[in-house]
This record gives C-alpha cells, structure tokens and sequence, in this order.
C-alpha cells in the first residue's frame, strides 16, 4: 500500500466516524443559555486521549517528559499543561496525556521510544471516551447535584482533576477555567446517558 493509499484510506475512516452525542449537537446548543446564571454544555468529540503508566522512580520518566514537552503531576488529581496539551493525574504511576484530534499515533510512538527500556505502557484510548464540556457561571451548581465531590473553590480548581461517579457512571472531571468551565471525560456507551443527566441538572437554570 503506498502513502497516498493510506492517506486516502484514513480520509475515507474519518469520514465513517460518528461521534456518541453527533445527533444531539442543536439540542445541546439549544439548551444552554447565557448571563449570570447561564451554563452550556457541548460535546468535544475525537480528543486525543493516551493512557500512560510508568514507575515515578524511573529515569524514562524525564525523558518522557522532555518528549512531551510537560511534567507527569506526581500530586494527586493535579493537571500539568493546559487546555490543548495536557497530562492528568490519574495514580500513583498513572497518567492520561491530552491532545487535539490526531495526536495520538505521534505520541504513542514518542513515548515508548523515550520508555523503552522501563517498564510500563503507553495506549492510545481515544475511542474509549468522548468529552462534554460543561461551562458558565451555574456550572459548579449543575455538578453538584450529579456527584458528590467537594466542588468549592477552596477545594476544587482549574488544573485539578478527580475520577468519581456522576449519577450512576464514572468519570473524569478536569477543571479547565474559572467561569468555571470543566471537560468531563465519559465511556462512549455512557454519554447518553451522562448528557440527560447533565440537561436534567441543567433545567433549574435553562428553563425560565
């Protein structure tokens, strides 16, 4: 297969693809409302998403990092980066690196090149979740009537994150903003299911 069969052949699989929430996009935009107490919410679909494990004692993980160009947070739940390139805590010698659509190859190559002679694992999980971006000034409100973190300022804020279970499915929260503004990382078979939740939340501020 020569590169102009593969580049058409991922063209052709890009177009194929459908994201969980792609039918639902005008409900979404519908439903979010601005001012003072406004809140949207709005699927990020495709983020590049790399799962990526390794022992905090070894020395791979500083060639890792210079490979990524951003520190592996050995503090729990903190974010390293921002919105566009981002490493999230996920444990003690687990992390999910974040990037536009399309990274993902890029860095999975990247880092077991850096990571070859330790142990550990880099995996492209992309197609595992899709992202819901929930934003505004009510938004901390919404959230806290789906999930039981402490979501107060003095506790939870931009650059930090938290795996927990919103309603009755697990998640990745990330905080992203101040407004505030959160991504909210969902297993495929889920979003639905997450998105009805939120919209429920959602009504006390949206309805009027």
């Amino acid at each position: 297969m020569t590169a102009v069969d593969i580049d058409e052949t991922r063209t052709a699989s890009a177009s194929l693809r459908r994201s969980p929430l792609a039918d639902r996009e005008d409900e979404l935009a519908s439903a979010g409302t601005d001012g003072l107490r406004g809140v949207r919410l709005r699927e990020e679909p495709f983020l590049t998403q790399v799962n990526l494990r390794a022992p905090t004692a070894s020395p791979s993980v500083a060639r890792i990092e210079r490979t990524l160009g951003l520190t592996l947070p050995r503090e729990p739940n903190r974010v390293a980066g921002g919105e566009h390139d981002a490493v999230l805590w996920l444990g003690p010698d687990e992390w999910l690196v974040m990037a536009p659509e399309g990274q993902a190859g890029r860095i999975v190559e990247a880092v077991r090149t850096a990571s070859a002679d330790s142990p550990g694992s880099t995996v492209d999980v992309s197609a595992n979740r899709t992202t819901l971006r929930l934003a505004g000034p009510t938004a901390r409100e919404v959230l806290e009537k789906v999930c039981s973190l402490d979501l107060h300022p003095r506790a939870f804020g931009p650059g930090q994150c938290a795996q927990s279970l919103f309603g009755r499915t697990q998640a990745v929260l990330w905080q992203v903003g101040t407004e505030p503004d959160y991504r909210l990382l969902v297993r495929g078979s889920f979003a639905n299911y997450l998105t009805d939740l939120l919209l429920d939340a959602m009504a006390e501020f949206t309805h009027r």
